[in-house]
């Protein structure tokens, strides 16, 4: 109890750091989000969007989740999207995905995880698609790591796939997809380099769900 009631003495002390580094902070809080980036991350706790991307309140439109995903049918995170991109116009969407991700190691684990099963065959199609590449790792932890970095290019091209990031990229050529990962080890942010123009032209072969710009 002691714990849980110290969080509200930590809150006080917070923000009167805020309001001495800035007397006006909560006023100008209160007035609104005009966010630039849209970051889609893990639920670990230790993976605090703002704080590992040193930026402040109303910076970054926050949705997290196990293991990073991003389901088609999750209204959820399809909801969050929308209204980040349609009515934020938020120019950038970051996936961020974590080396030792516990939610990518339960997915290849061969046991039943309940109502996990579901949710973490997302991580397990990942494999399967990139499975010659995974199976040739033949260190453990190697492959983890691969394994966690293909998964945030995964959930790159779903987002890539939603009719609002398509007609919003057509209209005003933003917002560009990102793939990111952080490192436990040292707190540093490694960003894949995910060929957006190229990854975006494929997938409108296929999911083409607006027209061109122009």
């Amino acid at each position: 109890m002691k714990r849980y009631q110290a969080i509200f003495e930590g809150n006080r002390q917070w923000v009167q750091e805020k309001r001495r580094q800035q007397s006006d902070f909560f006023e100008h809080l209160a007035n609104g989000q005009n966010p630039e980036f849209l970051y889609i991350g893990c639920s670990d706790s230790r993976v605090p969007a703002n704080e590992i991307m040193g930026l402040a309140p109303g910076d970054v439109f926050v949705h997290r989740n196990v293991a990073n995903l991003v389901v088609n049918t999750d209204l959820n995170a399809q909801s969050v999207i929308e209204y980040a991109v349609t009515h934020l116009e938020v120019d950038y969407i970051i996936v961020c995905g974590h080396y030792g991700c516990g939610g990518v190691r339960a997915a290849m684990q061969s046991e039943d995880l309940g109502l996990l099963n579901g949710w973490l065959r997302e991580v397990r199609d990942v494999y399967r698609l990139h499975r010659h590449e995974l199976d040739a790792i033949e260190d453990e932890s190697a492959r983890y790591r691969r394994l966690v970095e293909l998964n945030v290019q995964e959930q790159c091209v779903h987002i890539l796939k939603t009719a609002c990031v398509q007609k919003q990229f057509m209209r005003r050529k933003r917002p560009t997809v990102h793939g990111w990962v952080f490192d436990l080890s040292d707190g540093l942010l490694r960003d894949l380099e995910i060929p957006f123009d190229e990854i975006m032209k494929d997938v409108r072969q296929i999911y083409r769900l607006g027209p061109d710009a122009g």
